[in-house]
Protein backbone atom coordinates (compact mmCIF):
# COMPACT_ATOMS: atom_id res chain seq x y z
CA UNK A 1 0.00 0.00 0.00
CA UNK A 2 1.34 3.44 -0.90
CA UNK A 3 2.30 5.54 2.10
CA UNK A 4 0.56 8.91 2.37
CA UNK A 5 0.61 12.13 4.34
CA UNK A 6 -2.44 14.29 4.98
CA UNK A 7 -2.00 18.01 5.55
CA UNK A 8 -4.75 19.59 7.62
CA UNK A 9 -3.55 23.19 7.72
CA UNK A 10 -0.43 25.34 7.22
CA UNK A 11 0.51 24.72 10.84
CA UNK A 12 1.14 21.07 9.94
CA UNK A 13 4.46 22.18 8.51
CA UNK A 14 5.69 22.94 12.04
CA UNK A 15 7.44 19.83 13.27
CA UNK A 16 8.37 19.10 16.88
CA UNK A 17 11.71 17.40 16.46
CA UNK A 18 15.03 16.96 18.28
CA UNK A 19 13.44 16.91 21.73
CA UNK A 20 14.95 14.71 24.40
CA UNK A 21 12.58 12.71 26.55
CA UNK A 22 15.07 12.79 29.40
CA UNK A 23 15.37 16.57 29.46
CA UNK A 24 13.54 18.62 32.07
CA UNK A 25 12.36 20.79 29.17
CA UNK A 26 10.95 17.89 27.21
CA UNK A 27 8.28 18.64 24.64
CA UNK A 28 6.55 15.29 24.27
CA UNK A 29 3.27 16.52 22.87
CA UNK A 30 0.22 15.05 24.58
CA UNK A 31 2.13 12.60 26.82
CA UNK A 32 1.56 12.26 30.56
CA UNK A 33 4.38 10.88 32.68
CA UNK A 34 4.98 10.30 36.40
CA UNK A 35 6.96 13.03 38.12
CA UNK A 36 10.41 11.81 39.27
CA UNK A 37 9.96 13.83 42.46
CA UNK A 38 6.53 12.78 43.64
CA UNK A 39 5.14 9.54 42.27
CA UNK A 40 1.57 10.39 43.23
CA UNK A 41 1.45 13.39 40.89
CA UNK A 42 1.29 13.70 37.12
CA UNK A 43 3.26 16.25 35.11
CA UNK A 44 2.42 17.41 31.62
CA UNK A 45 5.09 18.55 29.18
CA UNK A 46 4.44 20.99 26.35
CA UNK A 47 6.37 21.96 23.21
CA UNK A 48 8.89 24.73 23.63
CA UNK A 49 8.65 27.55 21.13
CA UNK A 50 11.77 27.56 19.02
CA UNK A 51 13.31 30.75 17.66
CA UNK A 52 14.54 31.01 14.07
CA UNK A 53 17.87 32.76 13.57
CA UNK A 54 19.25 34.32 10.43
CA UNK A 55 22.81 35.40 9.62
CA UNK A 56 23.39 38.92 10.93
CA UNK A 57 24.07 40.23 7.41
CA UNK A 58 20.46 39.54 6.38
CA UNK A 59 18.69 40.98 9.43
CA UNK A 60 16.67 44.12 8.74
CA UNK A 61 13.70 45.94 10.24
CA UNK A 62 10.10 45.10 9.31
CA UNK A 63 9.31 46.02 5.71
CA UNK A 64 5.63 46.60 6.54
CA UNK A 65 4.10 47.86 9.77
CA UNK A 66 2.19 45.37 11.91
CA UNK A 67 -1.52 45.29 11.15
CA UNK A 68 -4.12 46.49 13.68
CA UNK A 69 -7.63 44.92 13.78
CA UNK A 70 -10.52 47.29 13.02
CA UNK A 71 -14.19 46.94 13.92
CA UNK A 72 -15.50 48.72 10.81
CA UNK A 73 -14.54 49.05 7.17
CA UNK A 74 -13.18 52.51 6.31
CA UNK A 75 -14.23 54.27 3.11
CA UNK A 76 -10.63 53.97 1.92
CA UNK A 77 -7.34 52.52 3.08
CA UNK A 78 -5.33 55.21 1.28
CA UNK A 79 -3.27 57.60 3.37
CA UNK A 80 -4.85 60.89 4.39
CA UNK A 81 -4.32 63.51 1.74
CA UNK A 82 -4.19 61.13 -1.23
CA UNK A 83 -6.64 61.70 -4.06
CA UNK A 84 -9.86 59.66 -3.58
CA UNK A 85 -11.51 57.35 -6.10
CA UNK A 86 -13.77 60.22 -7.21
CA UNK A 87 -10.70 61.99 -8.60
CA UNK A 88 -10.26 60.71 -12.16
CA UNK A 89 -6.49 61.25 -11.91
CA UNK A 90 -6.16 58.88 -8.94
CA UNK A 91 -5.22 55.44 -10.22
CA UNK A 92 -4.63 54.29 -6.64
CA UNK A 93 -8.06 55.39 -5.46
CA UNK A 94 -9.94 54.05 -8.46
CA UNK A 95 -8.14 50.70 -8.32
CA UNK A 96 -8.96 50.32 -4.63
CA UNK A 97 -12.63 51.12 -5.34
CA UNK A 98 -12.68 48.50 -8.11
CA UNK A 99 -11.18 45.67 -6.07
CA UNK A 100 -13.52 46.31 -3.15
CA UNK A 101 -16.54 46.21 -5.47
CA UNK A 102 -15.29 42.96 -7.03
CA UNK A 103 -14.78 41.46 -3.57
CA UNK A 104 -18.41 42.23 -2.72
CA UNK A 105 -19.69 40.76 -6.02
CA UNK A 106 -17.67 37.55 -5.77
CA UNK A 107 -18.53 36.96 -2.11
CA UNK A 108 -22.24 37.56 -2.77
CA UNK A 109 -22.19 35.05 -5.64
CA UNK A 110 -20.42 32.43 -3.50
CA UNK A 111 -22.78 32.89 -0.55
CA UNK A 112 -25.80 32.57 -2.85
CA UNK A 113 -24.58 29.15 -4.04
CA UNK A 114 -23.15 27.87 -0.75
CA UNK A 115 -25.76 29.07 1.72
CA UNK A 116 -23.06 29.92 4.29
CA UNK A 117 -21.51 33.32 4.99
CA UNK A 118 -17.96 34.64 5.07
CA UNK A 119 -16.02 35.49 8.20
CA UNK A 120 -14.59 38.97 7.75
CA UNK A 121 -11.47 40.55 9.28
CA UNK A 122 -10.76 44.24 8.72
CA UNK A 123 -7.29 45.52 9.52
CA UNK A 124 -5.18 48.63 9.01
CA UNK A 125 -1.65 49.85 9.60
CA UNK A 126 -0.66 53.02 11.51
CA UNK A 127 1.24 54.51 8.57
CA UNK A 128 -1.54 53.91 6.06
CA UNK A 129 -3.01 50.97 4.22
CA UNK A 130 -4.99 47.96 5.36
CA UNK A 131 -7.29 45.32 4.05
CA UNK A 132 -10.39 43.17 4.29
CA UNK A 133 -9.96 39.40 4.52
CA UNK A 134 -13.00 37.20 3.98
CA UNK A 135 -12.95 33.44 4.42
CA UNK A 136 -15.72 30.87 4.12
CA UNK A 137 -14.59 27.60 5.65
CA UNK A 138 -16.34 24.21 5.82
CA UNK A 139 -19.32 25.45 3.87
CA UNK A 140 -21.93 23.41 2.04
CA UNK A 141 -20.17 23.71 -1.33
CA UNK A 142 -16.72 25.12 -0.63
CA UNK A 143 -14.20 23.54 1.70
CA UNK A 144 -12.39 26.86 1.83
CA UNK A 145 -12.98 30.10 -0.05
CA UNK A 146 -10.87 33.19 0.55
CA UNK A 147 -11.40 36.60 -1.06
CA UNK A 148 -9.01 39.28 0.19
CA UNK A 149 -8.30 42.90 -0.69
CA UNK A 150 -5.39 44.93 0.58
CA UNK A 151 -3.71 48.30 0.24
CA UNK A 152 -0.10 48.28 1.36
CA UNK A 153 2.62 50.87 1.92
CA UNK A 154 6.05 49.62 2.86
CA UNK A 155 9.74 49.20 2.17
CA UNK A 156 10.89 46.43 -0.15
CA UNK A 157 14.17 44.72 0.70
CA UNK A 158 16.22 44.04 -2.46
CA UNK A 159 15.25 40.35 -2.56
CA UNK A 160 11.54 41.24 -2.28
CA UNK A 161 11.94 43.74 -5.12
CA UNK A 162 13.40 40.97 -7.25
CA UNK A 163 10.48 38.69 -6.31
CA UNK A 164 8.00 41.42 -7.23
CA UNK A 165 9.61 42.22 -10.58
CA UNK A 166 10.50 38.76 -11.88
CA UNK A 167 14.20 38.95 -11.23
CA UNK A 168 15.01 42.60 -11.97
CA UNK A 169 18.52 43.29 -10.68
CA UNK A 170 18.65 45.79 -7.85
CA UNK A 171 21.84 47.13 -6.29
CA UNK A 172 20.22 49.74 -4.07
CA UNK A 173 18.84 49.44 -0.55
CA UNK A 174 15.17 49.05 0.46
CA UNK A 175 12.66 50.66 -1.92
CA UNK A 176 9.45 52.45 -0.81
CA UNK A 177 6.40 50.92 -2.49
CA UNK A 178 2.63 51.05 -2.78
CA UNK A 179 0.55 48.01 -3.73
CA UNK A 180 -3.17 47.33 -3.93
CA UNK A 181 -4.82 44.11 -4.98
CA UNK A 182 -7.52 41.50 -4.72
CA UNK A 183 -6.58 37.85 -4.34
CA UNK A 184 -8.82 34.82 -4.11
CA UNK A 185 -8.63 31.03 -4.07
CA UNK A 186 -11.80 28.93 -4.00
CA UNK A 187 -11.51 25.22 -3.09
CA UNK A 188 -14.82 23.33 -3.46
CA UNK A 189 -15.61 20.07 -1.67
CA UNK A 190 -16.81 18.04 -4.65
CA UNK A 191 -13.84 16.63 -6.63
CA UNK A 192 -15.74 17.23 -9.88
CA UNK A 193 -16.04 20.95 -9.13
CA UNK A 194 -12.92 22.97 -10.03
CA UNK A 195 -10.74 25.19 -7.86
CA UNK A 196 -10.38 28.79 -9.01
CA UNK A 197 -7.69 31.36 -8.37
CA UNK A 198 -7.73 35.01 -9.38
CA UNK A 199 -5.58 37.99 -8.48
CA UNK A 200 -5.46 41.55 -9.80
CA UNK A 201 -3.01 44.14 -8.49
CA UNK A 202 -1.52 47.57 -9.05
CA UNK A 203 2.01 48.36 -7.92
CA UNK A 204 4.17 51.47 -7.63
CA UNK A 205 7.71 52.02 -6.40
CA UNK A 206 8.20 55.41 -4.78
CA UNK A 207 11.97 55.60 -5.04
CA UNK A 208 13.43 59.04 -5.85
CA UNK A 209 14.06 59.62 -9.54
CA UNK A 210 17.85 59.49 -9.10
CA UNK A 211 17.98 56.41 -6.83
CA UNK A 212 20.62 53.99 -8.13
CA UNK A 213 19.23 50.65 -9.22
CA UNK A 214 15.67 51.43 -8.10
CA UNK A 215 13.74 53.13 -10.92
CA UNK A 216 10.47 54.84 -10.10
CA UNK A 217 7.89 52.72 -11.88
CA UNK A 218 4.33 51.37 -11.87
CA UNK A 219 2.76 48.23 -13.27
CA UNK A 220 -0.36 46.08 -13.31
CA UNK A 221 -0.49 42.32 -12.83
CA UNK A 222 -2.96 39.54 -12.37
CA UNK A 223 -4.92 36.74 -13.92
CA UNK A 224 -7.57 34.06 -13.45
CA UNK A 225 -6.84 30.33 -13.72
CA UNK A 226 -8.77 27.08 -13.33
CA UNK A 227 -7.58 23.99 -11.47
CA UNK A 228 -9.96 21.05 -11.84
CA UNK A 229 -9.29 17.50 -10.67
CA UNK A 230 -11.29 16.06 -13.56
CA UNK A 231 -11.70 17.41 -17.08
CA UNK A 232 -15.09 18.36 -18.47
CA UNK A 233 -14.16 19.88 -21.81
CA UNK A 234 -17.30 22.01 -22.06
CA UNK A 235 -16.45 23.54 -18.66
CA UNK A 236 -12.85 24.30 -19.59
CA UNK A 237 -13.93 25.79 -22.93
CA UNK A 238 -16.51 27.99 -21.21
CA UNK A 239 -13.89 29.23 -18.77
CA UNK A 240 -11.29 30.01 -21.45
CA UNK A 241 -13.88 31.57 -23.76
CA UNK A 242 -14.86 33.99 -20.98
CA UNK A 243 -11.20 34.96 -20.49
CA UNK A 244 -10.75 35.47 -24.22
CA UNK A 245 -13.87 37.63 -24.44
CA UNK A 246 -12.54 39.93 -21.70
CA UNK A 247 -9.14 40.16 -23.39
CA UNK A 248 -10.49 40.75 -26.90
CA UNK A 249 -12.29 43.91 -25.78
CA UNK A 250 -8.86 45.50 -25.35
CA UNK A 251 -6.40 43.72 -27.65
CA UNK A 252 -6.87 40.50 -29.68
CA UNK A 253 -3.26 39.53 -28.93
CA UNK A 254 -3.86 39.54 -25.17
CA UNK A 255 -5.54 36.14 -24.81
CA UNK A 256 -2.96 34.02 -26.67
CA UNK A 257 -0.14 35.98 -25.06
CA UNK A 258 -1.49 35.79 -21.51
CA UNK A 259 -2.74 32.22 -21.89
CA UNK A 260 0.81 31.06 -22.69
CA UNK A 261 2.16 33.23 -19.86
CA UNK A 262 -0.27 31.49 -17.50
CA UNK A 263 0.82 28.02 -18.67
CA UNK A 264 4.46 28.97 -18.19
CA UNK A 265 4.02 30.71 -14.83
CA UNK A 266 1.96 28.04 -13.08
CA UNK A 267 4.52 25.34 -13.77
CA UNK A 268 5.67 23.14 -10.88
CA UNK A 269 9.23 22.94 -12.15
CA UNK A 270 10.40 20.10 -9.94
CA UNK A 271 7.60 17.92 -11.36
CA UNK A 272 7.52 19.38 -14.88
CA UNK A 273 3.75 19.80 -14.79
CA UNK A 274 1.30 22.68 -14.53
CA UNK A 275 -0.80 23.31 -11.46
CA UNK A 276 -4.01 23.22 -13.49
CA UNK A 277 -5.54 23.94 -16.89
CA UNK A 278 -4.57 27.57 -17.10
CA UNK A 279 -6.39 30.73 -17.97
CA UNK A 280 -4.67 34.10 -18.27
CA UNK A 281 -1.77 35.64 -16.38
CA UNK A 282 0.22 38.85 -16.82
CA UNK A 283 2.66 40.85 -14.73
CA UNK A 284 4.91 43.93 -14.88
CA UNK A 285 2.45 45.30 -17.44
CA UNK A 286 3.13 48.99 -18.13
CA UNK A 287 3.55 49.19 -21.91
CA UNK A 288 0.09 50.81 -22.30
CA UNK A 289 -1.26 53.90 -20.54
CA UNK A 290 -2.63 53.53 -17.02
CA UNK A 291 -6.24 54.26 -18.01
CA UNK A 292 -6.22 51.46 -20.58
CA UNK A 293 -4.71 48.92 -18.18
CA UNK A 294 -7.01 49.95 -15.33
CA UNK A 295 -9.96 49.26 -17.63
CA UNK A 296 -8.47 45.92 -18.69
CA UNK A 297 -7.87 44.76 -15.10
CA UNK A 298 -11.42 45.80 -14.20
CA UNK A 299 -12.90 43.82 -17.10
CA UNK A 300 -10.91 40.71 -16.18
CA UNK A 301 -11.89 40.93 -12.51
CA UNK A 302 -15.56 41.35 -13.41
CA UNK A 303 -15.40 38.22 -15.60
CA UNK A 304 -14.68 35.95 -12.62
CA UNK A 305 -18.30 35.28 -11.62
CA UNK A 306 -19.64 34.45 -15.12
CA UNK A 307 -16.56 32.32 -15.88
CA UNK A 308 -16.71 30.22 -12.71
CA UNK A 309 -20.05 30.13 -10.90
CA UNK A 310 -21.91 28.26 -13.71
CA UNK A 311 -19.32 25.47 -13.46
CA UNK A 312 -19.87 25.12 -9.73
CA UNK A 313 -23.65 25.09 -10.08
CA UNK A 314 -23.30 22.32 -12.66
CA UNK A 315 -20.87 20.09 -10.71
CA UNK A 316 -21.38 20.70 -6.98
CA UNK A 317 -23.86 17.84 -6.49
CA UNK A 318 -22.23 15.26 -8.77
CA UNK A 319 -21.93 11.89 -6.96
CA UNK A 320 -18.34 10.83 -6.24
CA UNK A 321 -16.39 8.00 -4.62
CA UNK A 322 -13.52 7.85 -2.14
CA UNK A 323 -11.20 7.28 -5.09
CA UNK A 324 -12.34 10.54 -6.69
CA UNK A 325 -11.81 12.37 -3.40
CA UNK A 326 -8.31 10.90 -2.95
CA UNK A 327 -7.32 12.12 -6.43
CA UNK A 328 -8.61 15.60 -5.62
CA UNK A 329 -6.46 15.58 -2.48
CA UNK A 330 -3.37 14.61 -4.47
CA UNK A 331 -3.98 17.51 -6.86
CA UNK A 332 -4.42 19.79 -3.85
CA UNK A 333 -0.95 18.70 -2.82
CA UNK A 334 0.37 20.01 -6.12
CA UNK A 335 -1.43 23.28 -5.38
CA UNK A 336 0.40 23.59 -2.07
CA UNK A 337 3.75 22.79 -3.67
CA UNK A 338 3.41 25.55 -6.24
CA UNK A 339 2.15 28.19 -3.83
CA UNK A 340 4.84 27.65 -1.23
CA UNK A 341 7.78 27.14 -3.59
CA UNK A 342 7.18 29.27 -6.69
CA UNK A 343 4.34 31.77 -6.30
CA UNK A 344 5.65 35.33 -6.51
CA UNK A 345 2.81 36.78 -4.45
CA UNK A 346 3.46 34.37 -1.58
CA UNK A 347 7.21 35.01 -1.76
CA UNK A 348 6.74 38.78 -1.82
CA UNK A 349 4.33 38.74 1.11
CA UNK A 350 6.61 36.62 3.27
CA UNK A 351 9.70 38.69 2.44
CA UNK A 352 8.00 41.99 3.29
CA UNK A 353 6.33 40.92 6.53
CA UNK A 354 2.78 40.79 5.19
CA UNK A 355 -0.27 39.48 7.06
CA UNK A 356 0.38 35.73 7.31
CA UNK A 357 -3.26 34.61 7.55
CA UNK A 358 -4.04 36.51 4.33
CA UNK A 359 -0.94 35.24 2.53
CA UNK A 360 -1.62 31.58 3.33
CA UNK A 361 -5.39 31.66 2.86
CA UNK A 362 -4.77 30.15 -0.59
CA UNK A 363 -3.83 26.81 0.95
CA UNK A 364 -6.60 24.18 1.08
CA UNK A 365 -7.84 22.76 4.37
CA UNK A 366 -6.69 19.29 3.31
CA UNK A 367 -4.19 17.88 0.84
CA UNK A 368 -2.49 14.54 0.27
CA UNK A 369 0.84 13.15 -0.84
CA UNK A 370 1.38 9.53 -1.84
CA UNK A 371 4.75 8.05 -2.62
CA UNK A 372 5.37 7.63 -6.37
CA UNK A 373 1.69 7.82 -7.31
CA UNK A 374 1.06 7.29 -11.03
CA UNK A 375 -2.48 7.11 -12.46
CA UNK A 376 -3.14 4.30 -14.91
CA UNK A 377 -2.85 5.41 -18.53
CA UNK A 378 -6.19 6.14 -20.17
CA UNK A 379 -8.06 6.84 -16.92
CA UNK A 380 -9.73 10.18 -16.22
CA UNK A 381 -7.02 10.93 -13.67
CA UNK A 382 -4.32 10.25 -16.26
CA UNK A 383 -6.05 12.57 -18.75
CA UNK A 384 -5.93 15.42 -16.25
CA UNK A 385 -2.25 14.82 -15.50
CA UNK A 386 -1.45 14.63 -19.21
CA UNK A 387 -3.15 18.00 -19.78
CA UNK A 388 -1.09 19.48 -16.94
CA UNK A 389 2.14 18.14 -18.45
CA UNK A 390 1.19 19.06 -22.04
CA UNK A 391 -0.85 22.31 -22.01
CA UNK A 392 -3.64 22.38 -24.59
CA UNK A 393 -5.41 25.03 -26.64
CA UNK A 394 -8.97 24.75 -25.38
CA UNK A 395 -10.64 27.18 -27.79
Amino acid sequence: MASSTTLSSPSSFLGFSSYSSSSSNSASVGFFRPSPLKSNKISISFPRKRVCFRPSSSISGPAIEKEVPQSERPDSFLRDGEAPASDSSSVRGRFEKMIREVQDKVCAAIEAVDGCGFKEDVWSRPGGGGGISRVLQDGNVWEKAGVNVSVVYGMMPPDAYRAATAGTVLNAGPVPFFAAGISSVLHPKNPFAPTLHFNYRYFETDAPEDAAGAPRKWWFGGGTDLTPSYIFEEDVKHFHSTQKKACDKFDPTFYPRFKKWCDDYFCIKHREERRGLGGIFFDDLNDYDQEFLLGFATECANSVVPAYIPLIEKRKDTPFTEQHKAWQQLRRGRYVEFNLVYDRGTTFGLKTGGRIESILVSLPLTARWEYDHKPEEGTEEWKLLDACINPKEWI
